[in-house]
């Protein structure tokens, strides 16, 4: 009996890090005239990367997970044990929204590409970009970014 207990503690001690949520933060999304709150988890190491958003039967508005690389990399997504739609913005080192994929489709394995190198991507629900007019050319405010001029003088989120 001792001896299964010694052999399982190491299981039971993955499952549970293995099921850490990336933690949150405020972040803004600028354009011209107008600046979105929203409320990010973070997805900054190679498990939280990988999980994502995946096996999630919701999302609450003005929310999203921000992916973030931690150096300017060509970066590939897909939609795998993704339970909802998903818009998604690839921003450069600055901030600023390079490529934008909307509706990715729930369970896709297609693969997309944030078609030049990218240092995050912001995945929010599908129509967000719609309803909030997000373009490229816009700015994800947060202090990953080298980005304090981005918009309208917002300072970069901590």
């Amino acid at each position: 009996m001792l001896r299964c207990l010694a052999l399982s503690f190491p299981v039971l001690c993955l499952l549970i890090l293995g099921s850490v949520p990336a933690r949150s933060a405020e972040m803004l999304l600028t354009g011209p005239g107008r600046s979105i709150a929203l409320t990010v988890e973070i997805a900054d190491t190679p498990e939280t990367r990988r999980t994502g958003l995946m096996h999630r039967a919701s999302l609450p508005p003005l929310s999203g997970m921000l992916f973030d690389y931690g150096r300017v990399q060509p970066v590939t997504m897909w939609m795998k044990n993704t339970l909802i739609p998903l818009d998604m913005l690839f921003a450069d080192e600055t901030g600023r929204i390079v490529h934008i994929h909307e509706n990715a489709r729930p369970g896709d394995l297609t693969v997309i590409s944030s078609q030049q190198p990218v240092l995050a991507v912001l995945e929010v629900n599908a129509g967000f970009v719609q309803n909030h007019r997000v373009q490229k050319g816009d700015y994800l405010v947060y202090s990953i970014f080298d980005n304090e001029q981005a918009g309208a003088g917002a300072a970069p989120v901590k």
